[in-house]
C-alpha cells in the first residue's frame, strides 16, 4: 500500500511524461516539486526512470540537497558521474561536495551494493564529459554512449566450514575517482583533504586517478605524500615546473618510473646545488635518467633550462625506450658531442616536431645541424629554432637539408641575426614545401638603423613586402610569413605582417 502510494507521488510529479516529447520546463518543475520533499525524493530511487537521475541530480547539486545527493550518488545507474562539470570554481559548495564524497564512501562499506548500483568512476575533472548533462536534460537529441559494466555483483563472504575456508572472498573492481592535480604551495583546501583522506581510508577498493599533473612551488615531502594515494600508472600527462635543486630531483625520481603510462613529460628549471660533491652529482644525474627506461610510453619530452644536459645528453637518450612524436630541448647548453648523439638516436626516427629554441648554436659546425634534419626530414613537421644565434653562414649549410623535409608545416627561427639575401634564398629552397602554410623569421638585419637594435620600420615594411612579393612570383602566395621582434620594454615578442602587430606595451591607456 505505502508502495503503490510512492509510485503514485511520483508519477503525479512527473506527470506521467517522457522527458524527451514533454516541456522541458514543465520536468524542471516536477525535479523541484519533488525535492521539496527530501525523504520521499530519496524513497523514490528505487523506482526513479534511468532517464531522470540526470535531471534530478543537477537540481539537488544546485540546491544543496545534500541528503538527495548521498542517496543518489549510492544509486546511480550510469558507469560514469561526471561531478566535475557541475563543479563552478568558487561557487562550488564544501558540504555539498562532501556529501557526494561521503555517497562513495558510504556504497563502498556495504556489503551488498543497490541493485541498480553501476558507479564505476567518479569524473572530477571539469574539461570532461561536457555533454552528458545537456544530453540528458533533453537539451540535445542524440544520447550519450557511457559504456556501462554488467550488473555489479554482491561481495561475497568466505564461507567456513570446519573452520577452513571454501571460498575465496571476491575481490571487488575498484571504483575511480578521476582528477587532474596542480599542486603547489597553499593548493590545500578542505575539499582535497576530504577526498584524499577517503581514499586512504578506502585504498583498496577507491583508486584515485590521475591522467595530468602539474608540480609547480610545493616542499617534495608533500608532493611525495600526495602521490602515494595516487595511482602513479594512471599518469599520461606531467609538468614538473619547479625551481628544484638537482638532489630534490633525484628524489622525486623514483615516483616517475611508477609512471609507466606516461606519454608526455615536461621538466624544466632544475638547478645545481653548491652542497653536494661532484661524485654526488653524478649520482643524482645517473639515478633521474635511468627512470627513463621504465617509460614505454613517453611520446612527447620537453625540457627547460637543465644544467646537466650538456655532455649527457646521449645518456638520456640511451634510456629512451621508444621513439618520440616530440622533443623541445630549450634554454639549455649543448655541446657539439650532444648534437651527434641526438642526430644518431633511434629516439628521433619519427619526430614531428623539433625545438632548440634558446640553444646556442652561433659557434656549432652546422654540418652537425644538417645531419640532424636529414635525419628527421622524412617525418618533421614542426621546427622550432628561435633564439639559437644561427648566422647567415650556417642558415645556408641548412638550406638543402630544410628543403627535404617534405612534411614541414610550421618554421620558425626568429631572434637569428639572418641578412635579407639569406632570407631571399630560405624562400627558394623551401618553396616547394606543399605543406609548410607557416613561417616565422627574423627581422632581416638591414632593418636595424644601428648596433644598437633600433629597428627602422618604414625599412622592415619594405622588406616584408619583397618577400611577400617573392611568394606571389614563385606560386605560393597563400603561405604566411611574419617577422618578429622582442619588445624593447617588455622583451615579449613584437610581430610584424608588414605594419608592426603591437604588443600592450604601446596600446594608448
Amino acid at each position: 500500500m505505502e508502495r503503490r502510494h510512492l509510485r503514485t507521488c511520483i508519477q503525479s510529479r512527473f506527470i506521467s511524461m517522457s522527458m524527451w516529447t514533454s516541456p522541458r520546463r514543465l520536468v524542471d518543475l516536477a525535479g523541484q516539486s519533488l525535492l521539496k520533499n527530501e525523504a520521499l525524493a530519496i524513497a523514490a530511487l528505487e523506482m526513479l526512470p534511468r532517464e531522470l537521475f540526470p535531471l534530478l541530480f543537477t537540481a539537488a547539486f544546485d540546491g544543496r540537497h545534500d541528503q538527495t545527493v548521498k542517496a543518489m550518488v549510492q544509486a546511480w545507474p550510469f558507469t560514469c558521474l561526471p561531478l566535475g562539470v557541475l563543479m563552478k570554481g568558487e561557487q562550488l559548495l564544501v558540504d555539498t561536495f562532501k556529501a557526494v564524497l561521503d555517497g562513495v564512501d558510504m556504497l563502498l562499506a556495504q556489503d551488498v551494493r543497490p541493485r541498480r548500483w553501476k558507479l564505476r568512476v567518479l569524473d572530477l575533472r571539469k574539461n570532461s564529459h561536457q555533454d552528458f548533462w545537456t544530453v540528458w536534460s533533453g537539451k540535445r537529441v542524440s544520447l550519450c554512449s557511457f559504456p556501462e559494466p554488467e550488473a555489479a555483483q554482491p561481495v561475497r563472504k568466505k564461507r567456513k566450514v570446519d573452520g577452513s575456508s571454501t571460498e575465496a572472498e571476491q575481490p571487488l573492481t575498484p571504483m575511480e575517482v578521476l582528477v587532474d592535480l596542480s599542486l603547489k604551495e597553499g593548493a590545500y583546501d578542505e575539499l582535497f583533504t576530504h577526498l584524499i583522506e577517503i581514499v586512504r581510508r578506502k585504498k583498496d577498493v577507491l583508486h584515485l586517478c590521475c591522467k595530468r599533473l602539474k608540480i609547480f612551488a610545493m616542499p617534495v615531502h608533500n608532493i611525495k605524500m600526495i602521490l602515494k594515494m595516487v595511482q602513479l600508472d594512471s599518469i599520461e600527462d606531467l609538468e614538473v615546473t619547479c625551481t628544484w635543486k638537482l638532489p630534490t630531483l633525484a628524489k622525486f625520481s623514483p615516483h616517475l618510473s611508477q609512471m609507466s603510462n606516461l606519454r608526455r613529460l615536461l621538466l624544466a628549471h632544475i638547478h645545481p646545488s653548491s652542497f653536494i660533491s661532484p661524485e654526488k652529482e653524478e649520482q643524482c644525474i645517473t639515478q633521474f635518467v635511468s627512470q627513463f627506461l621504465s617509460l614505454h610510453c613517453l611520446q612527447d619530452l620537453y625540457v627547460d633550462s637543465l644544467f646537466f644536459l650538456r655532455g649527457r645528453l646521449d645518456q638520456l637518450l640511451r634510456c629512451m625506450m621508444n621513439p618520440l612524436e616530440t622533443l623541445s630541448i630549450t634554454n639549455c647548453w649543448l655541446s657539439e658531442e650532444d648534437v651527434t648523439h641526438l642526430s644518431q638516436s633511434p629516439s628521433i626516427s619519427q619526430l614531428s616536431v623539433l625545438s632548440l629554441s634558446g640553444v646556442m648554436l652561433t659557434d656549432m659546425n652546422p654540418e652537425l645541424l644538417q645531419a640532424l634534419l636529414e635525419r628527421t626530414c622524412a617525418t618533421l613537421q614542426d621546427l622550432d629554432l628561435d633564439e639559437c644565434g644561427i648566422t647567415d653562414t650556417q642558415l645556408l649549410v641548412l638550406l638543402p637539408s630544410l628543403s627535404h623535409c617534405s612534411q614541414l608545416t610550421t618554421l620558425s627561427f626568429c631572434g637569428n641575426p639572418i641578412s635579407m639575401s639569406v632570407l631571399e634564398s630560405l624562400v627558394h629552397h623551401i618553396i616547394g614545401l606543399n605543406n609548410l602554410s607557416h613561417v616565422l623569421y627574423p627581422v632581416p638585419m638591414e632593418s636595424y638603423e644601428d648596433v644598437n637594435g633600433t629597428l627602422d620600420l618604414g625599412r622592415l615594411a619594405f622588406l616584408h613586402n619583397r618577400l611577400r612579393e617573392l611568394l606571389c612570383e614563385l606560386g605560393r602566395p597563400g603561405m604566411v610569413w611574419l617577422s618578429a621582434n622582442p619588445c624593447p620594454h617588455c622583451g615579449d615578442r613584437t610581430f610584424y605582417d608588414p605594419d608592426p602587430i603591437l604588443c600592450p606595451c604601446f596600446m594608448p591607456a
